[in-house]
């Protein structure tokens, strides 16, 4: 809980994961950050953007039916929609409801700025005790996404270490260029981490070194690699901490981890 006598409210840090692209780990990498995070002893929600809900399944969570859609609904609120999962991880679940709420809100005033309010009033009202809040988006740059963005402070991309993965990444950060000028001065990059990457590819390298070139805003320097646990994991409702934690795509992930901090110190 917060102390507001004479202390700073201390603030989650909401980021945003987002590649408009699919097949690029982006929901590997949400889960599995914030396993390492709260094993790391970091207090984490995770918000669940995306309707096909593979972040919400992918942490075993089967009743969702109270989750991130009812809360954009104004049915329920951020709070009661979180399921604890493991440790210091919540979840707010998605559904395939939610891929209907782009529909839903397109009439709505200040229709962009919908979650940040949510987040504002969670923060505000129910002083959680959280210190980062991760959102995990649709593979589109639907206005659901564009809401995510609003409400977060930083951004962090995942890369699929393949050649047609850059090429939407310049539309991407443009749209972060636009969100940033016209409705959240405050949002950063955090950075590009590259995901499937394959140590035997020539290809691999040659993707990672043009994104080193080319993409103007921080790369991590930890890549998550091509792993059969990692793909596997998720269909036992197991981050790969839990499933496979001395594997190869488990000890890059705690790197990454321990990257991510570093940088949101």
């Amino acid at each position: 809980m917060y102390l507001m006598d004479n202390m700073v409210m201390k603030k989650p840090v909401v980021i945003t994961i987002c590649n408009r692209k699919g097949g690029t780990g982006k929901t590997s990498v949400a889960i599995n950050l914030a396993a390492y995070l709260s094993r790391l002893g970091k207090k984490v929600l995770l918000i669940d953007l995306d309707p096909q809900a593979n972040a919400t399944s992918g942490l075993g969570v089967t009743n969702n039916q109270n989750g991130i859609y009812e809360v954009l609904s104004q049915k329920i609120s951020l709070t009661d929609s979180m399921v604890a999962t493991r440790g210091n991880l919540w979840l707010s679940p998605s559904s395939e409801n939610l891929a209907g709420a782009d529909v839903e809100i397109v009439d709505v005033e200040n229709r962009e700025s919908i979650l940040s309010r949510i987040l504002n009033s969670f923060i505000q009202n129910d002083n959680p005790d959280i210190d980062f809040i991760l959102i995990d988006t649709a593979p589109s740059l639907s206005l659901i996404t564009i809401n995510s963005l609003v409400a977060a402070d930083k951004v962090l991309i995942p890369v699929q270490a393949e050649y047609f993965a850059l090429e939407g990444l310049g539309q991407l950060c443009k749209t972060i260029d636009l969100v940033k000028t016209n409705l959240q001065p405050n949002l950063n990059i955090l950075g590009a981490v590259v995901t499937m990457y394959d140590a035997r590819s020539k290809l691999s390298l040659e993707v990672w070194q043009e994104l080193y070139r080319h993409f103007p805003h921080p790369i991590f320097r930890t890549v998550i690699p091509r792993n059969v646990r990692l793909a596997e994991a998720p269909s036992y409702g197991q981050t790969i901490l839990e499933y496979a934690p001395h594997s190869k795509g488990a000890r890059a992930f705690r790197r990454l981890t321990k990257e991510f901090l570093s940088l949101n110190k």
